[in-house]
């Protein structure tokens, strides 16, 4: 709050040998072309921080607007829906600009990847490293635990059942 009041408090002096009416209006308007200059200075920041932002060019995961909008030619491939964060990671590993879209016509739906045809070489590279990690993860993947169960279970109901006798025998 102190903050606040300090920044809008304003100190004026002039110094004059004697104090009159049209010293105390030079002063006044000699501030007040000092204000105008200040908000002209900030406004012109402003605008230059919103030019540079409206010029910025994104950069990886974006809208199929946005990748069309930066008229560089547009290419799609498409893909199952296996791990798309992986290939997201990967995508991005490889500074590659893309956009994904659901293919909803298609049953079971597919994923259109969209890429800037200038990425073509970083794309075929990050495809390339996505099917080998895929590959690589399936064979290394251990067999189910419930399936592993299931096994042991059949197993375990086809093997003989041991005869129980329960005779007792009383003796007093």
């Amino acid at each position: 709050m102190q903050e606040e009041v300090e920044n809008r408090t304003v100190n004026f002096a002039v110094s004059t040998t004697k104090l009159t009416a049209r010293t105390i209006l030079t002063a006044f308007q000699k501030y007040q072309r000092y204000r105008s200059s200040v908000k002209a200075q900030k406004k012109a920041e402003r605008a230059a921080k919103e030019k540079a932002a409206a010029e910025a060019v994104p950069h990886g995961k974006q809208t199929v607007k946005e990748l069309i909008g930066q008229n560089q030619g547009v290419a799609n491939i498409d893909i199952a829906k296996t791990d798309l964060r992986g290939f997201e990671r990967i995508a991005n590993r490889y500074g590659v600009d893309y956009a994904i879209r659901k293919d909803l016509s298609v049953q079971p739906p597919k994923y259109l990847v969209f890429f800037k045809a200038r990425d073509g070489d970083a794309m075929t590279a990050a495809f390339r490293e996505y099917s080998t990690a895929i590959m690589r993860r399936k064979e290394k993947s251990r067999p189910s635990v419930l399936k592993q169960l299931k096994k042991l279970k059949a197993l375990v109901a086809s093997m003989p059942e041991k005869v129980r006798n329960k005779e007792k025998e009383h003796t007093l």
